[in-house]
């Protein structure tokens, strides 16, 4: 496909090398003179250097031949006004990144349809629904939630005391009894292995498991790990995260925030009255400290500097807070985040293109994910009719190496733990955790 991306930042950088790891032509849009020239050195696409606003540069970049337009620029209104224009010369998909929640809401004046966009993304929404998951599941690293909750996987780090250590796969059922869970991959350093029955659970794994929401407590119980309850928390950075935080955590825990900017610290508490606004700078130790951080069940460190986020999450972790969750920007970061002791890490970036992606894709899928620091793809397939995985029961499938199913989606309601006899039929949704060197071998299967 032709894809024009409109923002050559961080999300506008990362989807562009996701979508030219998949052979789609790209062609970037860019304002700032700098980012576009390191855009045109670094990234496999056309760039333009221009504003989308401009109906000249979008036919430079000829739109009127692209099937899809991602406009991720920081400018609401140059992204909405862009897919207008797209939709209006019959580009098939249109994608706007916004910021102002004004855009979002049921009584704003115009619908999607009448702003010419598909998809409405917001990255800081997003990536508070992700934190606010973590803190629910307290003993999680990451959690992704398919069909409506109906199925979540959750990383979880394996602790040395861990009943689990040094105990092969295929003896979970030995030693638990039968448990409606599958252990779908393991991250041993900075490797990811899509695991085996042979393969033995280590101290310190990262380790990735399917099951339904209502025996995950049992589940997660046997890898030695136990929900905290959480009540006080600290957020480092007041800025439009804080403030999806506090619009949905507010009336259950005590919240105090730690902002920088005097203004912002200002404008929050009036809009806030509940949590308690501190004017201070998040990397200050001794304010933290005065502030409380070791009476906290949990610290979020989410300002816009990723080695503020990182150090003091560090700190709280080092000052036994039970729970720390963590905003990073840098990619080059992520695969580091494991291997330091940081509890969970949420990268917005990272949601967000996960998102985009799967929005391009939801013909053939009905989920796609990649988690932070993972070298690996989730994707939710839906079975085809005449597809090769509906041919006969998975034993009798050359499924590729790298890759399995995790579970089965029966009905859009039966959750099915897959054995080698187990049989997918047509409109299955099937949830596949595999390496990048197999994902085109794996969508060969459900075509």
């Amino acid at each position: 496909m032709n894809i024009i991306i409109i923002g050559a930042g961080a999300i506008g950088s990362q989807l562009t090398k996701r979508l030219s790891f998949e052979k789609h032509s790209i062609t970037i849009i860019e304002k700032d003179p700098h980012v576009a020239a390191y855009a045109a050195e670094y990234l496999d696409a056309i760039v333009i250097e221009g504003s989308a606003s401009s109906f000249k540069v979008l036919k430079q970049a000829n739109i009127e031949n692209t099937q899809v337009i991602a406009a991720l620029s920081n400018v609401d209104e140059v992204n909405i006004f862009a897919c207008q224009i797209a939709k209006k010369l019959g580009v098939e998909i249109t994608i706007a990144r916004i910021r102002n929640p004004e855009f979002l809401s049921d009584d704003y004046v115009l619908n999607k349809k009448e702003m010419g966009v598909d998809f409405l993304i917001q990255p800081e929404k997003v990536a508070a629904q992700a934190i606010i998951r973590l803190i629910k599941q307290s003993n999680a690293t990451d959690i992704i939630e398919f069909d409506d909750g109906k199925i979540e996987l959750v990383g979880i780090r394996i602790e040395k005391n861990a009943p689990v250590v040094h105990l092969p796969l295929r003896d979970l059922s030995v030693k638990f009894g039968d448990f409606r869970m599958n252990v779908v991959a393991i991250k041993r350093g900075q490797f990811t292995i899509i695991p085996k029955g042979s393969d033995l659970i280590l101290a310190g794994d990262q380790i990735f498991i399917i099951s339904e929401p209502n025996h995950l407590d049992n589940a997660l119980e046997m890898f030695g790990k136990k929900d905290v309850d959480i009540e006080n928390l600290m957020i480092i950075g007041g800025g439009m995260i804080a403030r999806f935080l506090c619009s949905e955590l507010g009336g259950d825990y005590k919240i105090k925030i730690i902002e920088s900017n005097a203004m912002k610290a200002q404008k929050f508490s009036e809009d806030f009255p509940d949590p308690l606004i501190i004017k201070g700078d998040g990397s200050d130790m001794d304010l933290l400290n005065f502030e409380g951080l070791t009476d906290m069940d949990g610290f979020i460190a989410i300002t816009g500097d990723d080695e503020t986020n990182i150090i003091t999450s560090l700190v709280a972790k080092h000052l036994k807070v039970p729970r720390t969750i963590t905003l990073t920007r840098k990619n080059e970061y992520l695969p580091l985040t494991p291997t330091i002791g940081l509890d969970a890490t949420v990268s917005k970036q990272q949601i967000t293109v996960n998102a985009i992606q799967k929005f391009i894709r939801r013909r053939n899928i009905a989920f796609f994910a990649e988690l932070p620091g993972v070298d690996a793809e989730i994707i939710e397939f839906i079975a085809q009719k005449g597809s090769k995985i509906t041919s006969k029961p998975l034993s009798s499938i050359k499924f590729p190496d790298h890759a399995i199913v995790g579970a089965i989606l029966k009905n859009d309601k039966d959750l099915v733990i897959p054995k080698g006899n187990t049989q997918i039929e047509v409109n299955d949704k099937v949830i596949v955790f595999s390496l990048p060197q197999a994902i085109k071998n794996v969508e060969k299967l459900f075509r």
